[in-house]
C-alpha cells in the first residue's frame, strides 16, 4: 500500500455522523439515571425501528451478530444442523451459525450484485436436502438480495429465512424493507453503519412467538421470581438505554442519510467508469441504501493500484469482503468462483463524505490520477 500523507486529514471509509439530538437524548438518559440496560429510550428505539421497517416487533440487542444468533435459535437451529449462508459476507454471518453448534453451507454470489445467488441456493438445497434447517441471505453493502426468489426456495424446502440485514437499514426489495421478509431479520448499529448507536443491533420480526423467545434468551433466560431464576442457557445481549438514546437521534436523520449515500454512489459511478469499473447493480425492484460504495475493477492489478493511490493521499479504502470459504475457520473446499472473483477485483470507497465537499474533491482527484 502507499505511504499515507501526514499533511492531509484522514478520510475514513464510513465514520459516524451526528444527527443533532444525540447529546440532548443522552443527557436526558443520564439525568434520569437510566444508563443501564433497558429503559424508556430502548422502548422508544424499538418502536421507532419497527415503524421505520414496517415490522410488528423489534428487539434491541447488543450487536447485529447477536441478532442473527438469536434469530437462528428462535428458528429452531440446533447443533449438527446445516445453515445456508452467503459466502461473500462479513464473518459475523457465519459465526452466528457456529454459535448455534451448526455448520454453514456457503452459497456463491450473483455476479452483478454480489448477493446470494438464488440459483446457487437451489443447488445447495438439492445437494443437502432436509439437512439444511435455515437460510441466511446477506444484503451486501446495503444491496437487497432477491428476496422473492430466496423466500420461495426456502418455503419450498420448509425452512425459515433469517436475514442478515446488518448493512441495509433503509434498503428494500419491491417496497418491503430488508429484514422483514424472513422469520426474522438482523440489523447492526456498529459505529460505521448508516445509523449507529456506537455499538448495537436489533432483531425484526412479525411473529409474536419469535419476539418473546428472543427477548427471553437475550435477558439471560431469566424468569420471574424473587431471586435470579433461569430456565435455560441465555445470553446477556440487550442494548443499553444510553446507547438507545443515541440511536433514537440517529433514526431521525435516516432518509437524508440514505439520499446522501445514493447520490455519492452515483457520483462515484461516473468517475469509476473512466477505469471501466462497475458498481453493484441495483436490480429492478431493489432499493439500496448504498451504505458502502462497492465497485469492481476490470482486474486485480488495477484495483490494487487504486488502493495504493488512495492510501498515499490518506484516504481509506477496503477490498470487498473476503469469502468465508477462503477463511481459515470455514475453509471446507467450497468452490465460490463468483465470490472469489469479486473479492479479487472489488473495492469499497469512502461512503461517509458528500458530493461537492473538500473530501469528495480529494477522493475524485485520486480516482482521476490512476
Amino acid at each position: 500500500m502507499g505511504v499515507p500523507s501526514r499533511e492531509k486529514t484522514r478520510i475514513f471509509l464510513s465514520p459516524p455522523r451526528l444527527a443533532g439530538n444525540e447529546q440532548r437524548y443522552v443527557r436526558e438518559a443520564i439525568e434520569s439515571n437510566w444508563i443501564a440496560p433497558l429503559g424508556p429510550f430502548v422502548e422508544r428505539f424499538e418502536a421507532e425501528l419497527g415503524r421505520v421497517a414496517g415490522a410488528k416487533h423489534c428487539v434491541a440487542l447488543a450487536s447485529g451478530t447477536s441478532a442473527i444468533h438469536l434469530g437462528l435459535l428462535a428458528a429452531g437451529v440446533r447443533p449438527g444442523d446445516l445453515v445456508a449462508v452467503s459466502d461473500l459476507t462479513f464473518v459475523a454471518s457465519v459465526n452466528a451459525v457456529s454459535y448455534c453448534g451448526a455448520k454453514p453451507v456457503l452459497v456463491d454470489s450473483d455476479p452483478e450484485t454480489g448477493t446470494m445467488s438464488p440459483e446457487r441456493l437451489a443447488e445447495a438445497l438439492e445437494r443437502h436436502g432436509n439437512k439444511i434447517k435455515a437460510v441466511v441471505p446477506v444484503h451486501l453493502y446495503g444491496m437487497p438480495c432477491d428476496m422473492e426468489a430466496i423466500s420461495a426456495l426456502a418455503a419450498g424446502a420448509g425452512i425459515p429465512v433469517v436475514e442478515d440485514a446488518a448493512e441495509s437499514l433503509g434498503s428494500s426489495w419491491n417496497g418491503r424493507a430488508c429484514g422483514t421478509w424472513g422469520a426474522s431479520g438482523a440489523l447492526s448499529f456498529n459505529g460505521n453503519k448508516i445509523v449507529t448507536t456506537s455499538g448495537g443491533g436489533a432483531l425484526l420480526t412479525d411473529d409474536e412467538a419469535t419476539e418473546a423467545r428472543v427477548r427471553h434468551l437475550s435477558t439471560v433466560a431469566r424468569v420471574q421470581a424473587p431471586w435470579f431464576e433461569h430456565d435455560e442457557v441465555g445470553y446477556n445481549y440487550r442494548l443499553s438505554n444510553l446507547l438507545a438514546a443515541v440511536g433514537c437521534a440517529q433514526l431521525e436523520d435516516l432518509a437524508p442519510r440514505v439520499a446522501r449515500r445514493r447520490a455519492l454512489f452515483d457520483a462515484y459511478a461516473e468517475e469509476m467508469a473512466r477505469l471501466d469499473a462497475v458498481g453493484q447493480k441495483e436490480p429492478e425492484g431493489a432499493f439500496s441504501n448504498r451504505w458502502l460504495p462497492a465497485f469492481f475493477l476490470p482486474e486485480k492489478r488495477l484495483r490494487d493500484r487504486l488502493c495504493e493511490a488512495l492510501a498515499a493521499e490518506n484516504v481509506e479504502s477496503r477490498w470487498c469482503w473476503k469469502p468465508m470459504s477462503l477463511q481459515k475457520p470455514y475453509a471446507d473446499g467450497t468452490a465460490s468462483p463468483v465470490a472469489n472473483d469479486l473479492f479479487d477485483r472489488g473495492i469499497c470507497l469512502p461512503g461517509g463524505i458528500e458530493v461537492g465537499s473538500e473530501e469528495w474533491e480529494r477522493v475524485r482527484a485520486v480516482l482521476r490520477s490512476v
